[in-house]
């Protein structure tokens, strides 16, 4: 007498389930990715160590010249040199004032009031239509100063008192104001998303305890953003680096159809540029969040909760 034995099903488990889902959604991004970012880095890094001719017939051809680029660019490039001091000077003053501006604005789109939804919209809208021609077309036209402060001649102030290397980007950054304002769009929805997440019941604890609203801000408020502020502090960073109108980005781009340069010297430029950013993103990430002012953060919100 023959037993039919059970047949054996293939079952996932609940997390196994999910996990499968997750890799399905971000396999379209992976794939691209790898293609679109991984690939072409890894060329680039190649490329970096070689000196590169475009032969017809062959297409490119590779010369092995080890470290020889990256010691060209530190010890003969001064022009890339000095627009890289300037970049990383405009970025420490531009970050800053994006960051604190973005969180003013939030601040008072928090607040109910008439229209305010259209407000929002406003100050969003730049976002969607800032690409790199149109804002250098604003730029050439002049619209991204104020006119009060561009007649002011406020950088040969600033030359007379400042070295030149800190007083054109503190010049630059009083005459490009209204397109510092353009890139806050992004980080304003951040804050906004922030503050509309924060537990009222704890400034309702704080009121009763007798916190005035500046103290109320600086306790509990802003230690309650820290994790939005580093995520705005690191988006600022990467748009301001990536920006098409970006000088440095345009130099690399000149140095890549230079005849005397070429290829490879543009690679190896571009790879120090991307260690500047990244460094720059280590130290952003290190002043905004200290683990031990975090830690001390997090149980201060636990304590008021409870």
């Amino acid at each position: 007498m023959m037993v039919n034995k059970p047949k054996k099903t293939w079952t996932l488990s609940h997390t196994k389930r999910e996990s499968l889902y997750g890799f399905a959604f971000i396999s379209i991004w992976l794939v691209g990715f790898i293609t679109l970012t991984a690939i072409p880095m890894f060329d680039s890094l190649m490329y970096s160590f070689n000196r590169i001719t475009i032969v017809g017939g062959e297409g490119i051809r590779l010369d092995f010249i080890g470290w020889n680029n990256f010691i060209a660019i530190f010890t003969g490039d001064l022009e890339f040199l000095t627009a890289l001091q300037e970049f990383i000077v405009e970025m420490l003053l531009y970050v800053p004032v994006i960051i604190i501006l973005a969180l003013i604005i939030a601040l008072l789109l928090n607040h109910p009031f008439k229209l305010r939804g259209f407000f929002r919209s406003i100050f969003f809208l730049p976002v969607i239509i800032a690409s790199g021609p149109v804002i250098a077309e604003l730029m050439r036209q002049g619209a991204g100063t104020i006119p009060a402060l561009a007649n002011q001649n406020i950088g040969a102030l600033l030359l007379s008192v400042l070295p030149s290397w800190i007083a054109n980007p503190i010049a630059s950054l009083f005459q490009e104001i209204i397109m510092i304002l353009w890139f806050s769009g992004v980080q304003v929805i951040l804050f906004l998303a922030g503050l509309q997440k924060l537990d009222k019941t704890m400034y309702e604890a704080a009121q009763i305890d007798g916190a005035s609203a500046w103290e109320t801000f600086w306790k509990i408020t802003l230690p309650s953003l820290k994790s939005i502020i580093l995520v705005s502090a690191i988006y600022t960073v990467v748009t301001l680096a990536t920006f098409s109108n970006n000088p440095i980005i345009l130099f690399i781009s000149r140095a890549m159809f230079d005849p005397t340069k070429g290829y490879g010297y543009a690679s190896a430029l571009a790879w120090i540029y991307f260690m500047v950013i990244v460094i720059l993103l280590v130290i952003v990430t290190i002043l905004i969040v200290p683990k031990e002012q975090g830690y001390r953060v997090i149980k201060q919100i636990e304590r008021l909760k409870r």
